[in-house]
């Protein structure tokens, strides 16, 4: 599934300053000062913050193409601006969370490549599914659609993230109704062998060493099994599917305009 919805939270310096409760009045104009100092230096730090930020939205955007662009055509459909420019969002976003500069030489070049790589190979899927005869169905797309707001505590902060995300209702709902059939064809389509408990224990064994290196806390090994072998799944379709995007590749006429 896309990773489209990410609300930028900004977060800004905050300070709490109590008051001295003194009977001196001299202290009570020190304890003033400082507050005023404190809170003209916590403005200051939150000021620099956002200039921080908007320099790094700028560099950002530049990345973005003409949404009415076509980036790339795969099996002759096209791939457009605006696809490319929300994918690219999510990445430069992925990179950021990571540590890692996306608007340095190597950074920008590494996003722009794993944004195609990701239209494309997912564009091949679509069409696979759609060859499959996996399909949306408008109540699939409406309960999909709900399940999306609910993670937002309101209409108006739903809203504020779709316009974060570059999206509109209209694109929201083209993308789930794109999603639900490569969902379909990567669950039916892609098998994976289940996670064996030798795989389990040597994944265990591999955390609780990491834990005890840095000093936490190590659960038992069945308490962590079902999530280690939900994970250990996941991989292996990861894997599976990255393969068979090759494979559809290999057949597939892919044109990069970009």
């Amino acid at each position: 599934m896309k990773k489209l919805l990410y609300p930028i939270i900004i977060g800004l310096l905050a300070v709490v300053l109590t008051a001295c409760g003194s009977n001196d009045e001299a202290d009570k104009k020190n304890d003033e000062k400082e507050t005023n100092t404190t809170e003209k230096e916590t403005a200051k730090a939150t000021e620099e913050q956002q200039k921080q930020m908007e320099e790094m939205k700028k560099k950002l955007d530049k990345q973005k193409v003409d949404e009415k662009k076509t980036v790339a055509i795969v099996n002759d459909e096209k791939i457009s601006g605006a696809e490319y420019n929300t994918v690219l969002s999510t990445t430069q976003m992925q990179m950021q969370q990571f540590g890692q500069d996306p608007t340095s030489k190597e950074g920008a070049k590494q996003i722009k490549e794993q944004t195609l790589n990701s239209l494309v190979g997912q564009k091949l899927l679509l069409q696979a599914a759609d060859k499959k005869g996996y399909t949306a169905s408008k109540a699939e797309i409406e309960k999909q659609l709900a399940e999306i707001k609910k993670q937002y505590e309101s209409e108006e902060k739903f809203k504020a993230a779709l316009k974060q995300a570059g999206l509109n209702s209209e694109m929201l709902n083209a993308q789930i109704a794109e999603n639900i059939p490569y969902t379909k064809y990567v669950e039916k389509e892609i098998k994976v062998e289940e996670a064996t408990d030798e795989e389990i224990q040597k994944y265990y064994d591999q955390v609780a060493e990491q834990a005890k290196t840095s000093g936490q806390k190590v659960q038992k090994l069945e308490e962590m099994k079902p999530q280690i072998k939900e994970q250990l799944e996941q991989q292996k379709k990861q894997e599976k599917l990255v393969k068979h995007v090759e494979e559809l590749q290999k057949n597939a006429k892919v044109d990069i305009k970009i």
